[in-house]
């Protein structure tokens, strides 16, 4: 279904892509395939075998507020249930301002045009190179900054919402309060997505290159940020520990 270069992904983009993305797709493989190609990019994915079920996961917000859970629909149209056209129409309807892609076998210029009209912002028509698709959902995500639909002194990651110029930090509802370095540790796992970072290079980045003292005070900051946004500390599901070279996001 897809070409040879499916394996293969683009250079990375410039901005972090701390971006959540629903791939609603009914064909396992073809859905695993783009999720793979899309977590090895650094988004956030989560995935629908049907329009039901996608409607579960949009609503998990009212459709027009700023706490909408995703950035990017990838949105097959053959869906059992309730079809693509159908669910893109119904959120164009209410307003909502979500990029979405459609994915569809159906090529012809008909199908390109009643996709497009119902309020889809772009159309790929399978089979596709898995190059192409992370470099559309790129343009979709350039083009939500330059019409101003996403704020990029915002950062987002599962239920944490950060906010840069407030020095407010959400988890889901409810706001947190942090300590200056742990707002500054948040900030820089949260603007690396999954990126590995050792003590050292987290000292000399919070701390500063001047400060004197035991890496340990890293863990012990690591340790209060947990049981500030974990539901199990001991259980962490966003600050990891990667055994021999530090700590990452997710």
């Amino acid at each position: 279904m897809f070409s040879v270069e499916a394996t293969k992904t683009l250079p990375r983009a410039e901005f972090s892509n701390n971006h959540r993305i629903l791939v609603v797709e009914d064909e396992d493989l073809i859905r695993e395939m783009l999720v793979l190609a899309l977590e090895e990019e650094g988004y956030e994915v989560s995935i629908a075998a049907d329009g039901q079920s996608a409607l579960n996961s949009l609503y998990r917000a009212e459709p027009v507020s700023t706490d909408f859970p995703f950035d990017l629909i990838v949105l097959d149209i053959m869906l059992p249930q309730v079809n693509g056209l159908d669910l893109c129409r119904l959120l164009r309807q209410q307003g909502n301002p979500v990029p979405i892609l459609i994915l569809s076998a159906k090529g012809s210029e008909t199908d390109r045009v009643l996709g497009l009209e119902v309020g889809a912002d772009d159309y790929l028509t399978k089979p596709f190179s898995m190059r192409e698709f992370i470099a559309r959902c790129r343009a979709l995500f350039r083009r939500q900054r330059l019409n101003g639909l996403m704020d990029p002194q915002v950062l987002r990651f599962g239920e944490i919402t950060l906010y840069p110029q407030e020095c407010r930090v959400m988890v889901s509802t409810e706001e947190v309060n942090l300590s200056p370095k742990e707002f500054r540790l948040l900030e820089l796992f949260m603007s690396y997505p999954r990126r590995v970072w050792s003590r050292d290079q987290l000292l000399d980045r919070v701390w500063g290159p001047d400060f004197v003292g035991d890496s340990k005070t890293v863990d012990v900051h690591i340790r209060w940020l947990r049981e500030k946004l974990e539901r199990d500390p001991s259980q962490p599901e966003y600050i990891i520990t990667v055994r021999g070279f530090g700590y990452r996001l997710g």
